[in-house]
């Protein structure tokens, strides 16, 4: 299964639409995280026309995305248990943040966004995955977002762009 993983859109604030480059994954992909700060409602529209969409509200969405997602969410994909969060709010990082939001859960993967910082690394065995921002990189070199593949295993890799 691919799932296209995203989050920090930013759209149309920081660009008119999604990008060519995501355009290429999302055409193919079978699930599609966004993991907070859509900025409007059109992104989830756009993106539902490519594939199912699962996602988390974030500190810049009104109410009319916090009425369709909630602030955290546990999926299940093929047996993987997967926490999806934005990471916003106060004191700490908004990795340490964002692992709080789950704790006592036994997840596989957690899913966050809100700095905007591409993140991939493994913590008490826990996947942290951050895909960065497709459209507002702020200070980093590329654009990003990612692709997770599940099998037997559960695969993540960011995507890199100018």
């Amino acid at each position: 299964m691919k799932i296209v993983v995203l989050s920090d859109t930013h759209l149309p604030k920081r660009a008119k639409g999604l990008p060519p480059r995501l355009i290429e994954e999302l055409v193919n992909a079978n699930l599609i995280i966004h993991a907070g700060d859509w900025q409007t409602i059109d992104v989830y529209n756009d993106l539902k026309s490519y594939a199912k969409v699962v996602g988390v509200y974030g500190n810049v969405d009104g109410d009319e995305i916090k009425d369709i997602f909630p602030e955290n969410r546990v999926i299940e994909v093929c047996g993987f248990k997967i926490g999806i969060t934005h990471g916003h709010g106060k004191g700490k990082t908004t990795e340490k943040r964002a692992i709080l939001a789950f704790e006592g859960e036994k997840l596989d993967c957690l899913i966050f966004g809100h700095s905007h910082i591409p993140i991939k690394k493994y913590e008490n065995e826990i996947l942290l995955f951050n895909p960065g921002s497709p459209t507002d990189k702020r200070r980093q070199k590329k654009f990003s977002f990612g692709v997770m593949n599940i099998g037997d295993s559960l695969v993540a890799d960011h995507i890199f762009f100018d």
